[in-house]
């Protein structure tokens, strides 16, 4: 794994399926963002697939909005996109028994600026901020699937 490269991993009692539709509706990225910067979804983007692309407000400091595309995509195993910026989010899902191990990886070896990156301490900080993604997205399917 490339030094650029950090991730969290979470078991959910919730199949991947179900926690994939989440992770593939756009809609739904404010209400698991452990980061607090996603502010809500622009436009009327249906599910997300392969190559589509979606909006998102933001905030970080100001706030602005931002066009990623989905990169990487294996329906209920795989989800991945990224922006102008280079960097990626992603999101693999592994059936485990009844459970299913989620792990959010967020990548900026492909980024365009990666050590503005890491000079502002972004990496160190995702860090908390993947495991309290991953805490709503939890809380979110696991009510779902009772």
């Amino acid at each position: 794994m490339s030094p650029r490269v950090t991730s969290r991993e979470r078991l959910m009692s919730a199949p991947a399926s179900v926690i994939f539709d989440v992770l593939a509706d756009p809609a739904q990225h404010a209400a698991i963002d452990g980061s607090g910067t996603v502010q809500g979804h622009v436009g009327k983007q249906s599910r997300l697939s392969l190559g589509s692309t979606f909006a998102m407000k933001m905030r970080f400091g100001i706030p602005y909005r931002i066009k990623s595309r989905v990169l990487e995509f294996e329906e209920s195993r795989l989800i991945a996109w990224g922006h102008l910026g280079g960097h990626i989010w992603r999101y693999e899902l592994e059936e485990v028994g009844d459970q299913t191990l989620v792990t959010e990886t967020f990548d900026w070896s492909t980024s365009r600026l990666p050590l503005v990156i890491e000079i502002l301490g972004y990496p160190r900080r995702h860090n908390k901020n993947m495991e309290r993604t991953l805490l709503r997205l939890a809380g979110l399917v696991e009510l779902t699937t009772e």
